[in-house]
């Protein structure tokens, strides 16, 4: 698979495989064959009910040696009912427990947190 080189030097996938409508029970071994036929983008929101699973799959690929947390880029989005500052840093929190994952800052290269921009501006911080 093709990948992109972003500002910071890090190399993303330029293709996913994303979770949509694909149900909880089933999500945790089809992310898990998905990453052992070779995708390192996953892509999820806090909207398809299925975060849980795909940090379960993330952390069986890694039990097995399939792929390392740093080599997966773990894409999710917000509701729009999570916009606004303070509720997209609760809905972040929330995504990052669901999956499993840890906390942004310290493994920036782990999880990239996706949102629709419905509003207009960039909240960061």
């Amino acid at each position: 698979m093709q990948n992109v080189k972003l500002y910071n030097g890090v190399e993303m996938p330029m293709e996913g495989f994303g979770v949509f409508q694909v149900p909880e029970n089933e999500c945790k071994e089809v992310v898990l064959n998905a990453i052992r036929i070779g995708y390192r983008l996953i892509d999820t929101a806090s909207s398809y009910k299925n975060e849980e699973a795909v940090g379960a799959a993330i952390r069986a690929a890694e039990k097995e040696g399939i792929a390392k947390r740093n080599e997966l880029f773990i894409a999710t989005k917000a509701y729009i009912q999570e916009m606004g500052y303070e509720n997209l840093k609760k809905a972040f929190a929330r995504s990052l427990q669901k999956l499993g994952l840890p906390d942004y800052r310290r493994y920036p290269d782990v999880c990239r947190w996706v949102y629709h921009r419905f509003c207009g501006g960039a909240d960061s911080d």
